[in-house]
């Protein structure tokens, strides 16, 4: 059982792979002073949570604390494989929020959780063109379209994972034109015109500008599960256990559906 935000502080997982480094900043991170005007003896938790997550755990992070007034919430976020391998490195986060079931099962398997992990939300692929869907995009399908520029996340990534389920559910095999680290870096290319279709989470386009999105019909479709647990020797297991609880919990639920999530 558990125990029982502000997106500018969030720290974002780098789209190249991962270095220790970029694990020396995550560190670096958690274990400074608290931010500009805040108190420095506040209890500082780093979440570490999928890019997918951005927007609904910022708004998460900061009624969390709002009513934890003594914990500081620094937000960890990029693909859920990334976050995974930074942990078996050592990063020092307090809870874990995946994109992928079999991810998660990894980390719990090598005996990096702190209890169960649950599943707290969910969501469905769509794909996602520039505003105005200059290519014309109508179904998934379409993708096979040789003159399309389409983009994917990486196979690694589960948002990668995901969508070549669902294309080869349909028995469509585009030609790739790039692969992007996590579902943010590949909705940018979106934004910027400079692809004309992705695929996608549809929670993700609701939260970006300048794009469209194209369901996919359920024989096709994957359902996208998230599941949170408290890491094993989180530096506040505390407010760790506090966090994953309120994700878990009546308001945080409220919080995922308005940005689009299903909730298990």
């Amino acid at each position: 059982m558990f125990r029982s935000s502000k997106a500018s502080k969030a720290y974002r997982a780098p789209s190249t792979g991962y270095s220790t480094v970029l694990l020396a900043a995550v560190l670096l991170a958690a274990s400074c002073g608290g931010s500009e005007g805040m108190p420095s003896d506040r209890t500082r938790l780093l979440v570490s949570a999928a890019s997918s997550l951005t927007d609904v755990f910022g708004e998460i992070e900061a009624r969390f604390e709002e009513s934890a007034p003594g914990v500081d919430v620094v937000l960890n976020l990029g693909a859920s494989s990334l976050l995974r391998e930074q942990i078996f490195s050592g990063a020092p986060a307090g809870v874990y929020a995946s994109a992928s079931p079999d991810i998660m099962r990894q980390v719990d398997e090598a005996g990096y959780l702190d209890g169960p992990f649950r599943v707290f939300a969910r969501s469905r692929l769509a794909i996602v063109v520039p505003r105005g869907n200059p290519a014309g995009i109508a179904k998934l399908e379409d993708l096979g379209r040789d003159a399309l520029l389409v983009g994917l996340c990486a196979e690694g990534a589960p948002c990668g994972y995901f969508a070549r389920r669902a294309l080869a559910k349909a028995g469509v095999a585009p030609a790739v034109d790039t692969e992007e680290p996590n579902v943010r870096a590949l909705l940018t290319k979106v934004e910027e015109a400079e692809i004309d279709a992705a695929v996608v989470y549809a929670t993700d386009i609701a939260a970006a500008e300048g794009v469209e999105g194209i369901p996919i019909p359920d024989p096709y479709n994957v359902m996208v599960e998230y599941l949170i647990a408290v890491v094993e020797g989180a530096p506040a297991p505390e407010a760790a256990a506090d966090f994953a609880a309120f994700v878990l919990s009546a308001e945080g639920g409220r919080i995922l559906e308005r940005h689009g999530f299903s909730l298990p």
